[in-house]
């Protein structure tokens, strides 16, 4: 087994910026010689391993505020780029407002992880498995992108482009996540499996479903560790919209969803094993979901 403590970080010139525009203007002159250092509980590993070999590391750490979760009625939720998963775990507003979130950065890493990483440093990294993305999809969150001229919002599911990709340009920089009210009576869920509780996903959903009475009026199904991206399960949701949810319209839905993902073998699973518990954890977090509904 690889023991990452007897590993040395590559050589790279460490650049401090303090405001917005200084670590701008750092990406936007180094390009991809540079990499961003937010918590570093993925990059640090990369650097050991020598997957990654910037040139650059621009730590925005010391960046103010950048730290940070707002809500207010005509805005929705606001989360700073630099926020750790500990913070949005233990949110007042976050747990009552989006419960989705703060169910999906508990299930992240041990307590000493979620108080260092961070939720932009998450998406960032791109990972398929990155747990905060299933659950920012089903609440319709954006990112804010921003850079020296200019900002703009993007879907978080337009913000991937493959594993470790993501559309983040030269000089470009991730520093908020927003989301607007969810509708009054939805329901959300999330679950996970990992090879152990604090590893990695090896197959993530989240859920947010509205109902009226029994019929199901809107629903998003998320998943993650089962394609090059986070995905929406759209088929899935399209078996589900309009109809009433007996047991057996929510087993074609998580059927479907199966169907929908397009997992590989790896370290940490099989494929035939991802799309197995694809279709289990939809159908558990569907029913976890109902159940706060009723």
């Amino acid at each position: 087994m690889l023991d990452l403590t007897t590993l040395t970080l590559p050589r790279f010139e460490y650049l401090e910026p303090t405001t917005v525009e200084e670590a701008l203007s750092m990406l936007s002159k180094y390009g991809e010689g540079a990499k961003v250092l937010a918590g570093g509980t993925d990059l640090l590993v990369s650097l050991k391993l020598r997957a990654e070999k910037p040139d650059y590391l621009v730590d925005i750490t010391n960046i103010p505020n950048l730290d940070y979760v707002k809500y207010t009625g005509n805005k929705g939720l606001r989360i700073g780029t630099l926020t750790t998963l500990r913070a949005i775990e233990k949110s007042d507003v976050i747990h009552k407002r989006y419960p989705v979130l703060s169910e999906a950065a508990k299930e992240m890493g041990t307590v000493q992880v979620r108080n260092v990483a961070t939720i932009g440093g998450n998406l960032c990294n791109a990972s398929p498995a990155a747990d905060m993305a299933p659950p920012l999809l089903v609440i319709d969150a954006k990112v804010k992108i921003v850079n020296l001229r200019s900002s703009k919002t993007v879907p978080v599911e337009k913000f991937f482009r493959g594993p470790g990709l993501t559309i983040l340009r030269r000089g470009e920089m991730l520093t908020e996540i927003l989301a607007d009210d969810l509708p009054q009576g939805t329901r959300t869920a999330f679950l996970k499996v990992g090879r152990s509780r604090v590893d990695v996903s090896k197959v993530s959903v989240a859920v947010a479903i509205r109902l009226a009475k029994t019929t199901c009026k809107a629903v998003r199904i998320a998943l993650g560790a089962v394609a090059s991206s986070p995905i929406r399960a759209r088929k899935a949701e399209k078996v589900l919209e309009g109809k009433e949810l007996k047991e057996e319209t929510i087993n074609r839905a998580a059927q479907m969803a199966a169907s929908e993902a397009k997992p590989i073998s790896d370290i940490r699973s099989t494929a035939i094993y991802r799309k197995n518990v694809t279709e289990i954890l939809v159908k558990r977090a569907l029913n976890k979901a109902l159940e706060q509904a009723r």
